[in-house]
């Protein structure tokens, strides 16, 4: 099963203001996501226009069909956030829930967890 790595390319670091034009966080963090990310492993990264979450930029939401989904933001568009995003992406993978136990989390994503969604298709949900 793929675990999705969809990145809010129109996201800014926090309080930071770009010139007009110029290439956002969001897309340059998914830019080294992408870059990093195997070939033919169970990872794969998307972009979209917006997560609606601009008070956390730079955001990102991890998800897999039947697994939890994470958001996680604030990252800055670095090479170990990267690093840090597709390790825990990974372990999101590995894992038949999607729960990662926090002593496994790698420390670049430690503080950076929004949301935590469960999965559509819960069995013995409370239904409204």
């Amino acid at each position: 099963m793929t675990t999705t790595i969809t990145i809010c390319s129109t996201c800014r670091h926090m309080g930071r203001d770009l010139p007009e034009g110029a290439v956002r966080d969001g897309e340059r963090l998914a830019e080294k996501v992408a870059r990093l990310v195997p070939e033919n492993g169970d990872l794969r990264v998307r972009r979209v226009a917006c997560l609606m979450g601009c008070d956390h930029g730079c955001n990102v939401a991890i998800q897999a069909e039947g697994k939890l989904a994470y958001v996680l933001g604030r990252f800055a568009p670095e090479e170990e956030a990267a690093r840090a995003i597709l390790a825990y992406a990974a372990l999101h993978a590995a894992s038949p829930s999607g729960q990662v136990p926090f002593r496994a989390w790698p420390q670049g994503v430690k503080g950076h967890f929004v949301a935590r969604i469960p999965p559509l298709d819960i069995e013995g949900e409370d239904k409204a």
